[in-house]
Parts: C-alpha cells; sequence; structure tokens
C-alpha cells in the first residue's frame, strides 16, 4: 500500500463568479455550507486523512482568506502560495507552488466539494496511488444522483482502475470530484502563466498513467447558489 500523502495543495484561488452574490465580498473558499466554510470542509477532511501541510493558493480577497486560515485552531498547517498578482489556473498554480510543497506525493483539492462519505474516499485513492505506474490518481463521484453537477460526465473507468475521457461520447458515468493525487512537479513542464491541468491528464491517459476511484457515498459539488442551498439541505437530512 502506498504511504498516505501528508502534504496537499489547496486550490482556492478561483474567482468565484457563477457563485455571485455570495462572492461579492469573499473569495468562494469562504462561503459556508453547514455553518463552516468550504475551505474548512476540505482542511478537516485533509487532516482526518493524516496531512500535515496544506499550501493554499490565494487570489480573490486574499488578504480575507488569509486572516480566515490564521484563525483555524487544529492543523493542517498552512502554507500561503500568493498569486495575489495573476490568477494561475490548476495546472499554474500546481507549478508555481512546487517549491512550497517538497518532492513527495501530495493531494490536490478543489475547495468547491463536499461528501458523505460511507466508506473511507481518501483512503481508498491512498490505496489505489502507485507513483510507479501512475501520473495521477483522481477521485470520481457517479454523475446520476450527483448535487450541483450538471454536465455529461468526465470519464470512464476500466476494471484496473485506468481512466479514459468521455471523448465523444455523449455521456460518461464519472465525474472528477475535485481530489486527486499526484507528483508536485507533474506540472512543471507546463507553460509560463496560467494554464488548466486538463491536457496534462489527456496526455496521462493517452499513456495508460491516469488512475481514478469511486466515491462510496454522496457528493455535492458547490459551484452557485442554488447548489450551495441543496448541499446544505444534504447535509442537513444527513446530520
Amino acid at each position: 500500500m502506498s504511504r498516505a500523502p501528508t502534504t496537499a495543495m489547496v486550490l482556492a484561488a478561483g474567482l468565484g463568479t457563477r457563485m455571485r452574490p455570495l462572492t461579492d465580498d469573499r473569495p468562494k473558499a469562504l462561503v459556508e455550507v453547514g455553518g463552516r466554510a468550504l475551505i474548512d470542509h476540505v482542511l478537516d477532511r485533509l487532516a482526518d486523512a493524516g496531512v500535515e501541510k496544506a499550501v493554499v493558493n490565494v487570489h480573490w480577497f486574499a488578504d480575507r482568506l488569509e486572516g480566515h486560515l490564521n484563525s483555524r485552531d487544529r492543523g493542517p498547517e498552512v502554507v500561503i502560495s500568493d498569486e495575489r498578482a495573476e490568477l494561475l489556473e490548476t495546472g499554474g498554480g500546481l507549478k508555481k507552488a512546487h517549491a512550497l510543497l517538497g518532492d513527495d506525493p501530495v493531494f490536490v483539492a478543489n475547495i468547491d466539494s463536499i461528501w458523505i462519505d460511507r466508506g473511507d474516499a481518501l483512503a481508498d485513492l491512498v490505496r489505489l496511488w502507485n507513483p510507479d505506474t501512475m501520473d495521477a490518481a483522481l477521485l470520481l463521484a457517479r454523475r446520476e444522483g450527483s448535487i450541483g453537477f450538471e454536465g455529461d460526465g468526465d470519464f470512464f473507468l476500466a476494471e484496473d482502475g485506468r481512466l479514459t475521457f468521455r471523448g465523444d461520447a455523449p455521456s460518461a458515468p464519472f465525474a472528477y470530484m475535485g481530489v486527486h493525487i499526484t507528483r508536485p512537479g507533474y506540472a512543471d513542464d507546463g507553460p509560463d502563466g496560467p494554464f488548466s491541468l486538463s491536457p496534462l491528464w489527456r496526455r496521462s491517459a493517452a499513456e495508460g498513467r491516469l488512475f481514478g476511484c469511486v466515491l462510496d457515498g454522496d457528493w455535492m459539488h458547490v459551484g452557485d447558489p442554488g447548489a450551495r442551498d441543496e448541499a446544505e439541505a444534504r447535509l442537513g437530512e444527513a446530520a
């Protein structure tokens, strides 16, 4: 079994335009669901999985987000990757943060995913991860039944865990739910400035080095105010 990463990259720099008006005065990471900021849901999950250090990128309302992170009373230790000057997207953000992350495998997590776990999703992801045969291991959710996800799905999943993109198919059963494990240097060869991880994943998938496992639970993609309200109601039902 792979050793669980003790460091994470948390992608919190986005503008949150679809979440307006809730993001008119705060970053998306500080929008609350069930009385807790989105970023606290993520950081607490990572802490429970053994993460000791989280590198968090900041841009929109960066000072307010930093102040909130400094007020947290539990781990992980937070280190800031400052993107105030330029928003770098997922790939550019990971590339910029490499020096802060070290060289061991890391979790990479979005701040707009909340889930109710019937198993142990992050432990399942750790068990799947094999740096010798994989560039990235993605946590997936079943498209049907997910809250806040309106797309046609992202991936097909083979029996051995390999992922292929939907391509020209009208739909695919699984969606990326915002957490994966990778090498911190995975995006180092990307261009200067902003770029997405998606083209790198497509290359890895074509080489048979993109893998995934499926959440046993309920996924909520909190991308807009309506999805936030739905997620809050679902959490209330589960309490």
